[in-house]
């Protein structure tokens, strides 16, 4: 049905306007017309649009441009270009850039609402397609954590996902880092685009180069068509590169210039291809030890480490180990599931090595075997239940803790004099101003 929608005509022919204006208002729809592409933005900014109807060809800027600017302006909002020198090559063109309808004039009553029907069901698919991913992830994806070091966290992911620098992600494995990117994404601009993730360590190096940047048919031996990559797949979205530290040093000059130009190079291509990407990192190595023993390139290490958070290991959060704990549940249908207080103790004090996804491993084990009633310490793993020695002997410090409160300490004797406190540590001062920014010391310190 069409009735009641409002559809914008865009021509610069005044009769073409009036005849399509009649018809349409004949179909009980709201019309507003305009005669070119300027007073068509006008008509956009102060009314609520369903659809826009426009000729290509027009003084100044044309339909294209005009159904390029619209699609920045109002995402998705349906755009059906109409011409009078229609080739295939233009339909095809127009269809893949995202145009809903390309019809040739002269244009009957039926085509053209057959047209509208059409570009408003696709519209109501796209929507309902969105939502429906939307609560996958509400349900699949939900960040979880309530103290203050995760909130910090949470608020720093936030921020980051307002803009478009590159996001560098470390954590130890099992924190979530995978979880942030899409939250970064998810909280974006780019939500409604691609979220491409690919783990640099999971894939062969010899492979991993035409993984990210794709080939040309006859590349190399095998290639028999053009296989587009992961950056090109991830056009408009999110590029996740998970275990950048593992990115062989002959490719880190191609995704250095992905960052810096916006452009990378197929294999076998010849050229460079254009493409509008928002890069989001994650680690669990020490980049700038790797830059400093020149495994890691100093110069990409600096591109993309302009809006670096780091996780915390679950050891730094046990509080929120309840709260995961009854998320999980949750997603397993066992919202109900109970712990006795014993659990809970020695939950606490266990050290996590595998961090959140142990966590949600365990949970996954009691609802996979439908515990009744509460979970007893006869549920707990042997290594929960009998940490190893070595372990009791510790100190409830991580080495991240130590390192943090060495750095702190020696500032502090310093008088924040990080020249002084880099000597007195025994490294070099870019060092110390790294591992302050890691860490959320003095002026990096989220607020600071």
């Amino acid at each position: 049905m069409v009735k009641s929608i409002h559809i914008l005509i865009v021509d610069d022919d005044k009769n073409f306007r009036r005849v399509m204006a009649a018809n349409l208002e004949r179909e009980q729809c709201h019309v507003t017309t305009a005669a070119d592409a300027e007073e068509a933005l006008r008509a956009l900014g102060s009314h609520k649009i369903d659809l826009v109807v426009s000729d290509i060809r027009m003084p100044g800027r044309d339909g294209m441009a005009l159904f390029r600017t619209v699609q920045t302006r109002n995402p998705g909002l349906p755009v059906i270009l109409i011409t009078a020198y229609a080739t295939v090559e233009h339909a095809v063109h127009a269809m893949k850039d995202g145009v809903s309808d390309y019809l040739t004039k002269p244009i009957s009553r039926e085509d053209l609402l057959r047209s509208i029907h059409k570009a408003l069901e696709m519209r109501r698919l796209s929507e309902e397609n969105r939502k429906l991913k939307k609560a996958l992830a509400a349900r699949q994806g939900t960040i979880v954590g309530q103290t203050p070091v995760f909130r910090k966290v949470l608020q720093t992911l936030a921020q980051a996902a307002t803009s478009n620098f590159p996001v560098l992600i470390y954590g130890q494995s099992g924190t979530g880092k995978e979880l942030a990117a899409r939250y970064l994404h998810d909280n974006s601009s780019r939500a409604e685009c691609p979220f491409v993730a690919v783990n640099c360590a999971a894939i062969p190096h010899d492979l991993l180069e035409s993984e990210l940047f794709g080939h040309r048919r006859g590349a190399f031996t095998g290639a028999v068509k053009d296989q587009s990559g992961r950056f090109e797949r991830a056009h408009g979205g999110t590029l996740f590169l998970d275990e950048i530290g593992d990115l062989p040093l002959t490719l880190q000059p191609k995704l250095l210039r992905a960052v810096e130009e916006g452009t990378i190079e197929p294999l076998g291509a010849g050229h460079a291809v254009k493409v509008d990407v928002r890069l989001v990192m994650a680690t669990h190595r020490d980049l700038m030890t790797m830059v400093e023993q020149e495994t890691f390139r100093r110069d990409l290490f600096y591109r993309i480490n302009v809006l670096p958070v780091t996780l915390p290991a679950l050891s730094e959060r046990r509080e929120d180990i309840p709260l995961l704990i009854r998320h999980f549940a949750a997603q397993h249908g066992h919202p109900d599931l109970e712990l006795d207080a014993e659990v809970v103790d020695r939950l606490s004090q266990y050290d996590w090595p595998g961090n959140v996804r142990e966590l949600e491993n365990l949970v996954s084990r009691w609802t996979f075997i439908s515990l009744k009633g509460a979970v007893t310490p006869l549920d707990l793993p042997p290594e929960i239940l009998q940490p190893s020695s070595v372990s009791r002997r510790l100190p409830r410090l991580t080495l991240r803790g130590q390192e943090r409160n060495l750095i702190e300490q020696a500032l502090a004797e310093c008088h924040g004099n990080q020249s002084k406190a880099a000597e007195a540590l025994s490294i070099p001062r870019h060092i110390l101003i790294y591992r302050m920014r890691k860490y959320g010391i003095g002026p990096y310190a989220p607020g600071g």
